[in-house]
């Protein structure tokens, strides 16, 4: 297949493109600067902005499916008011810059994959959350909705709409565990808050194997909860962790000082939801790290 990743040169698109690769699909990269793409050569980098339509709208057109993953990184910096709406704002711009490009175009992809997050849901303290959970309240939750709304839009336009409401990450190089990795390496790690909150996460290699999965199964439409089987707390999550590291857990962080150092962004992790693959099970996607410790143990 022809594929286009929107926003792939960062920390969940330095996993997938690779397989993509070695799947025999041709790749074209849009990002804001092709300098900088840390990409081999066999994919081809083409610079856009996210927003105004260019060159690279020809790619989109002739492509067999579209990946979105492009907007400004939501755990890396204090929400101030102007950081929240540049992350709204950079999903929103791009996902319309991408709608309006297959609007206009003759030849239509027959896929589009746009990432979201399991924060569309908001704190659920209790019971199972399927894909069927209506959106929650909340900055992240909100960010979620607009997203998801405006990447659904895609759907009238023909193309099959397949929606990744992921949940933390975890992988060898970025994203939330690389930070959480350094407390726990100077034995001063533990669980953040009353450790109770719910902690979805997922392996990097079924991030990107849902993806593949998602190429090959027209079956698999609509919103997606793309965490691991297994769920866990915040407590357990980081006693895993400690274990994987040999290392204790057992300095807890108090809530009231992560909000005074983090603000509004340490909802994201004092709060949660136990979220469930339900789409992926009834489908028979098989994940390579259903359980926390071998995930944990291929990553450090």
């Amino acid at each position: 297949m022809n594929v286009v990743v929107a926003g792939g040169t960062g920390f969940i698109g330095s996993s997938l493109i690779p397989l993509l690769r070695l799947g025999g699909h041709d790749v074209v990269v849009l990002t804001r600067d092709t300098s900088r793409a840390p990409l081999k050569a066999d994919v081809k980098l083409v610079r856009w902005d996210g927003v105004t339509q260019g060159e690279w709208a020809v790619h989109v057109r002739n492509a067999d499916a579209v990946i979105n993953m492009a907007g400004e990184s939501i755990g890396s910096g204090r929400w101030t008011p102007s950081r929240k709406e540049r992350i709204v704002t950079s999903r929103i711009n791009a996902t319309r810059a991408l709608l309006e490009s297959i609007r206009l175009g003759e030849k239509r992809p027959s896929l589009f994959i746009s990432s979201s997050a399991v924060g569309y849901y908001g704190p659920v303290d209790s019971g199972d959350v399927t894909e069927d959970h209506p959106p929650g309240s909340g900055f992240l939750a909100d960010v979620c909705l607009r997203w998801e709304q405006e990447a659904s839009a895609v759907g009238e336009l023909g193309p099959r709409v397949v929606i990744l409401r992921t949940g933390v990450v975890i992988g060898e190089k970025g994203g939330a565990l690389e930070r959480m990795l350094l407390p726990f390496r100077l034995y001063a790690g533990g669980p953040v808050g009353s450790g109770k909150q719910w902690f979805p996460w997922v392996h990097g290699d079924d991030m990107a194997g849902v993806i593949l999965f998602a190429l090959g199964h027209p079956e698999l439409a609509g919103p997606v909860n793309v965490v691991a089987p297994e769920s866990v707390d915040m407590r357990a999550f980081c006693a895993a962790l400690g274990v994987a590291l040999s290392r204790p857990s057992w300095i807890p962080v108090p809530a009231m000082a992560l909000r005074a150092a983090l603000g509004e962004m340490a909802d994201m992790v004092l709060t949660g939801q136990r979220v469930v693959p339900a789409k992926l099970l009834a489908l028979g996607y098989r994940f390579r790290y259903p359980a926390l410790a071998a995930a944990l143990a291929s990553v450090v």
